[in-house]
Formats: C-alpha cells, sequence, structure tokens
C-alpha cells in the first residue's frame, strides 16, 4: 500500500504563499489586516492543498472564530428573527456570526473547503435540503454542522434543531375548531418537508379527532412563501364548498391568504379567519394583526449555535434533536364562524 498523504499544515501553505505562518493564520480567522491580493493567493492555495482546520483536543478550551450562518433562500422575516438570536448568543460567548446564502450551483467539495479556508469553526444551515453528497463532504472537511428546521432527514444522524411542529399545526387547528369552523384548509409548504409535514399531521389529527372530514383539495402546497399563499387561497376560495378558515404553513403564506381574501371583497375575520404559523414581527403589524402558533425562532438560533461550538469542542451534547415548544397567539384574524 503506499504511504498516505501527509496532511498539509499552515507551514506548507505559507511557504507556497511566499508569505508567514502568521499571515496565513489571519486569512483563516477572517482577520481585515491582510491585503486583498495576499487573501486571495492564500485562500486559493488553501483549496489547492486541502487544508482542514485540525480540531481542538477533547478538554481544550476552543479558540474564538466564526460560525457560518447559512440559509438556501432569500432572507425574510422569518430569517431574520432567526438571525437576531444567533447573533446576539454569538455576541454573549464571543464568537462572530456570518450570514451568507448559499447558491444552489456550488460545487459541493469546493462548499465545504471554503468555509473550512475561511475559518469557520461550523455551520449552521436553516431549512436545508441536505444530500448525502454535502454531509460526505461537510464530514471530509471536519466542520461540525447544525440545521435549524430541516427539509428532510437523512439517515446519517445530523444535529438538528427545531420547534413542536405537530402540535403547533394540532393547536391552531383545534382553535379553528373551537370557534365553530368546519371548513379549514391548509396551504403549507413543501410536500416533503419535514417541518411541514409534522404541521399537515398536526391539522388533519386535530380534524379527525373532531370527526370533521378533510375535504378534497383543502390541502395545498408551496414554499411558505408569499406567493404560495396567494395562489393556494385562489385554489381552495374556487373550490364548491369553500372554506370558512384557512390555517396557513408560515405567517409568510398567512399574508399571500389574506390578499386573495381581500381581493374577494372578503373580510378578515367575519368572512374567513386565518391562522399563520412563525410568530415573526410583522404578525403584530398585519390588519388585522395574524393570529398564530409562534415558534421561539430567536431561542432556535441562540441553542443552535451553542450547540454548534459544543461539537466543534469536541463536547458531548444531550440529544441529537431538539425541539422547542410553540404557542398559540391568538390576534384579530379568527373568530366564531359566521
Amino acid at each position: 500500500m503506499p504511504p498516505s498523504p501527509r496532511r498539509a499544515t499552515l507551514a506548507t501553505v505559507a511557504a507556497s504563499a511566499g508569505v508567514s505562518v502568521a499571515t496565513v493564520s489571519k486569512v483563516l480567522n477572517g482577520r481585515s489586516d491582510v491585503a486583498p491580493a495576499t487573501r486571495s493567493l492564500v485562500q486559493s492555495l488553501l483549496r489547492q492543498h486541502d487544508y482542514v482546520a485540525p480540531s481542538p483536543r477533547r478538554g481544550e478550551p476552543a479558540a474564538l472564530g466564526t460560525v457560518e450562518l447559512q440559509f438556501d433562500t432569500d432572507i425574510n422575516a422569518y430569517s431574520t428573527e432567526i438571525i437576531q438570536g444567533t447573533v446576539m448568543a454569538g455576541a454573549e460567548l464571543g464568537v462572530g456570526v456570518v450570514v451568507s446564502i448559499r447558491g444552489s450551483d456550488e460545487r459541493t467539495a469546493a462548499w465545504a473547503r471554503n468555509l473550512v479556508a475561511a475559518g469557520r469553526r461550523a455551520l449552521i444551515a436553516v431549512t436545508s435540503e441536505l444530500s448525502t453528497g454535502q454531509l460526505t463532504e461537510l464530514s471530509r472537511a471536519q466542520l461540525p454542522l447544525v440545521v435549524i428546521d430541516p427539509l428532510n432527514l437523512p439517515r446519517a444522524r445530523v444535529t438538528s434543531i427545531g420547534s413542536t411542529n405537530f402540535a403547533g399545526g394540532f393547536t391552531a387547528t383545534q382553535h379553528l375548531l373551537s370557534l365553530g369552523h368546519r371548513r379549514i384548509a391548509y396551504i403549507g409548504g413543501p410536500a416533503s418537508a419535514a417541518c411541514n409535514q409534522a404541521r399537515l399531521h398536526g391539522y388533519r389529527a386535530a380534524m379527525e379527532a373532531d370527526g370533521t372530514p378533510v375535504l378534497p383539495g383543502y390541502v395545498q402546497t408551496g414554499h411558505f412563501r408569499y406567493q404560495d399563499g396567494l395562489t393556494g387561497a385562489v385554489a381552495v376560495l374556487d373550490l364548491p364548498h369553500a372554506p370558512t378558515a384557512i390555517f396557513a404553513g408560515s405567517d409568510e403564506t398567512a399574508f399571500g391568504v389574506m390578499e386573495a381574501a381581500r381581493a374577494r371583497g372578503l373580510r378578515i375575520p367575519e368572512d374567513l379567519s386565518i391562522v399563520g404559523f412563525d410568530d415573526t414581527q410583522i404578525a403584530q403589524m398585519a390588519s388585522p394583526p395574524l393570529t398564530t402558533v409562534r415558534q421561539p425562532l430567536r431561542e432556535m438560533g441562540s441553542v443552535a449555535l451553542r450547540t454548534a461550538l459544543r461539537v466543534a469542542a469536541g463536547e458531548p451534547i444531550d440529544s441529537h434533536h431538539v425541539e422547542l415548544a410553540t404557542e398559540l397567539i391568538v390576534r384579530g384574524s379568527t373568530a366564531p364562524a359566521a
């Protein structure tokens, strides 16, 4: 068997770049006191050498650094709450948080190596769909991963933070049933998304427990976006037996439902009751204010950061999946059925 190739060190990269080890270390840690041309050269050589930063030894204090908080889609009200909680926790712990959006066309291997080359101690991915290839490359790069609200749950053990989505979906539907609604539709996110499936199952469980059937066409899927609320609401309101209440899988979706209802001349909540999910800041600013299921989004960001740092330091964690409690917040968008 040929001997295994030696792992690249900072000295190896420094010699190739013609700079000091300290300069390479500054690039890895995201320091600003490095000339742009030098930084670009060092980052290129780090990738060429497949440099992987050594993990801290168990029991050693971890050096301060940065954690990547990465989204797969554009920043919205949901994302802002996650960012707020993560950044506040980072400030408390003395750890920098870098927020980014990962392009769908990025090569997996380069994506993982670039994060390591930039000096990231861990990656927090939000509502990401994880492939086996991505998990393999992150493992090879020895980059700890924590996922918030994963869209899928791969067979490999992945550390994740979520909320009690099933309980939230059940409570939201139960609230509408208690108001006398029986024609209740659900407009949610991707059909394959784990968080959407849990909310949908909660909705169906509440309907079944009440002995109320879910009529054909009453379940619509999308991407938790405003446009999904618009198109989903049009679809269900065009049915022969239109719903008197709609449970939306996110606040943003609920706002789309509101707009579709207004376009038809429907009054909220007199003609149509609406419940959202998330309790973002804009839920209180809606007209009328939105009844919604509160996810502790800031706390989810904080817990994700603390968990990622523990994994990066080689410390044991209590559970590979943590669910924080949801809570129904009743406002002005729901009322008794007419």
